[in-house]
């Protein structure tokens, strides 16, 4: 009959510029595919070069190396008798487009420039490729002679057009184009289109996952068909970790889901599905066959290969399955995991370094790590061989296996608690006790001879000594003493990454890590160039919120208790004298906000745009029933005070996993400027107006 297709999404964990390691992975996933039966492979979206490849792009040499490596691609054995789709940069009369290459048998089939460009939040395609903008229209695009000598062929297809295969129809989509209000699916559809594709680039952000299989799953829901979804996965290089999630659906319906988070570098997704399902479905929908007998058709691409086989009657084809999505916890737990795994081997370093205060933030990273060599274990226990080869260069023993992940821990991640004259006993032990639980090697360490070395040399030289707050110091005396406890203890944190080690008689360094959430950033209550200064920062786009709730999701699945007593305590920075012992100074109080209140006001910042007068007319609603229009104006002006007096510190803020849309990371994702006139004058203006009016 030549109605079941068998096809194949991939989700690969591809690095920026490691075209060897590309190529690889690209070739074991055409293995698997192949051994699986499909027809059809489809990869992610640039994954040649790997899509973090930023202002490499414009280098000739990532243009040169994709077309080598798809070269290698084409004259190789494996890829005959499939329909291999990759994704690549390739340059079209001087004009850089972001294409998929399609190729059968040493000869390219059509290359698809990606029509919709992704150009907000982390993404800046714009910036180094250029959308077709000719809708149906196909020119004949020169090859390189490299390629020439491989395929035989002078010219190709380049452009909007679809493929027509023995016994169905292909379109090919490009990321962003499924999130287009006007996504090429829609027409292609209703021109016969029957298989769409999606290569993508998609990053993680917590609760992103269920708008993602929304949107494949409506794609095929109105106008039926199949969509097969590729994406990237892992850390290739920067802040973002891409989150997989390969999947094929049907008619509206997940027939196969890709995992979000594991170690695996290739995944495979295989489903086998019946053509007349399709055609059936469509066949019914009179709204939809109306508008197909007006629409504009493609050009089509006729290629002489099936995605079925002509016997295929008693083929079992795939069943509809219910998407399982984690809880946010889980993605806390699973994602800055995974990130800090690639991070560790492709960084070729030996382990992390953490300052660990007792506090929620970085007993809530410690958490991470400890996620991690959960993740590293059972990778091993079940077959991986890859994570086994990172596992045993990382502690440079060739034949170790890590079945025991607080074993792993111990070998591979640090802890450092720094006291002070102003630490507590309390946090001293919190973190002790989580050390011991996780497994980590702990060290207790106490700064004060360094604090007193330092304030000991500006006496010297101005012969004047700065006094707390408390001592009758005035409160720029009181912030400098804070200032120089936090920045020691960064030094010390560097020292000791280099160094431990060595001391211990084991090889290599340790990356630092940082644990600044994500609502201290953006309200500024750091220290610049203090232990959020670090080398990586897994929690530093999570909110408090979600970081409380993620040591509980740890308390019950780790059975970590010592977190039970690092809940209940209130969050400190400890660097002002303690009063009878006990601890006086809480974050809260110190930044006149609640994280809970902090979190709002970044979303409505960044998510909703809004600056100070719409931030207070949105707020006199939201808190009507606990606030006056005075007290939210007041809150209001003190957050954006806050706010932009301490922006500057975001321009050194270490790189952080991003998981939160309303992230201030100045790198890339929220682009503001760094000196501001701080008294708002006229938006403040307007709000009192609006105020004295209400």
């Amino acid at each position: 009959m030549g109605r079941a297709v068998s096809v194949a999404a991939c989700a690969l964990n591809q690095w920026a510029l490691d075209f060897e390691g590309n190529l690889e992975r690209i070739f074991r996933s055409i293995d698997i595919a192949k051994s699986q039966g499909a027809r059809y492979r489809l990869g992610p979206e640039l994954e040649i070069c790997g899509y973090g490849c930023s202002d490499h792009y414009y280098e000739s040499d990532t243009l040169l190396h994709s077309f080598q490596v798809l070269a290698k691609l084409l004259e190789s054995p494996a890829t005959q008798n499939i329909i291999c789709d990759v994704g690549m940069p390739v340059l079209h009369r001087n004009v850089r487009y972001n294409c998929r290459v399609i190729f059968l048998n040493k000869k390219i089939l059509l290359i698809r420039p990606k029509i919709s460009l992704a150009n907000a939040g982390n993404y800046r395609e714009l910036r180094w490729f250029t959308p077709w903008n000719k809708a149906r229209h196909v020119e004949e695009y020169f090859l390189p002679r490299i390629i020439q000598e491989v395929t035989g062929q002078e010219t190709v297809p380049f452009g909007d057009a679809v493929l027509a295969t023995k016994d169905t129809c292909l379109g090919a989509e490009i990321c962003e184009e499924l999130w287009a209000p006007n996504s090429p699916h829609i027409e292609m559809g209703l021109d016969g289109v029957e298989i769409f594709t999606n290569s993508s680039g998609s990053h993680h952000v917590l609760r992103k996952a269920h708008t993602r299989v929304d949107l494949v799953n409506s794609a095929t829901a109105k106008n039926g068909g199949i969509y097969i979804l590729a994406n990237q996965k892992g850390c290739d290089g920067d802040r973002l970790y891409y989150d997989g999630c390969a999947m094929i659906s049907m008619n509206g319906e997940t027939v196969a889901q890709g995992s979000q988070f594991s170690l695996d570098d290739v995944e495979v997704l295989v489903a086998t599905l019946d053509l007349e399902d399709v055609r059936s479905y469509r066949a019914e929908i009179s709204s939809r066959n109306l508008a197909a007998s007006k629409v504009n058709p493609y050009p089509r691409i006729k290629v002489n290969f099936a995605l079925s086989c002509s016997d295929d009657v008693a083929v079992p084809t795939c069943m509809p399955i219910q998407w399982r999505h984690h809880s946010p916890e889980e993605e806390i737990s699973l994602g800055p995991a995974c990130w800090l795994w690639d991070y560790l081997r492709r960084s070729k370093q030996a382990g992390f370094l953490l300052p660990l205060s007792g506090g929620i933030d970085s007993s809530a990273t410690a958490c991470i790590v400890y996620s991690m060599c959960h993740q590293v274990c059972l990778a091993v226990k079940n077959g991986n061989a890859d994570v086994l080869a990172d596992a045993r260069k990382i502690v440079n023993d060739e034949t170790y296996v890590p079945e025991d992940p607080r074993e792993f821990c111990k070998r591979i991640f640090t802890t450092c608690y720094m006291a002070s004259e102003n630490s507590s006993q309390d946090t001293c032990n919190r973190a002790k006790l989580l050390a011991e639980q996780i497994g980590s090697y702990h060290i207790n360490l106490n700064i004060d001879a360094a604090v007193k070395a330092i304030v000991g040399i500006f006496s010297m030289v101005t012969g004047r000594t700065p006094r707390f707050s408390v001592f009758g110091g005035s409160s720029r005396e009181n912030l400098a003493l804070q200032n120089v406890q936090a920045r020691i203890r960064m030094v010390l944190a560097y020292l000791f990454a280099q160094l431990t080690l060595w001391t211990r008689g084991m090889p290599g360094g340790l990356l630092v890590l940082g644990s600044a959430n994500v609502d201290e950033s953006l309200r500024g209550y750091l220290t610049k160039y203090d232990c959020s200064s670090a080398d990586i920062n897994p929690i530093g786009g999570i909110s408090k919120t979600d970081l409380k709730n993620f040591i509980q999701y740890c308390i019950e699945n780790f059975q970590l208790t010592a977190l039970g007593s690092i809940m209940s305590a209130p969050p400190t920075a400890e660097l002002e004298p303690l009063v009878d012992g006990q601890v006086a100074q809480t974050d809260e109080a110190d930044m006149g906000m609640t994280y809970a209140e902090l979190s709002i006001y970044g979303k409505l910042r960044k998510i909703a745009k809004a600056g100070p007068y719409s931030m207070f007319c949105k707020l006199i609603s939201m808190w009507k029933e606990i606030c006056t229009p005075r007290e939210v104006a007041s809150k209001v002006k003190h957050f954006f005070r806050m706010y932009s007096i301490n922006r500057h510190k975001m321009t050194t803020l270490t790189p952080s996993y991003h998981a939160e849309n309303y992230s201030p990371d100045d790198n890339r994702f929220d682009l503001r400027p760094f000196l501001y006139n701080t008294t708002w004058s006229w938006q403040f203006r307007c709000i009192d107006k609006q105020v004295n009016a209400l």
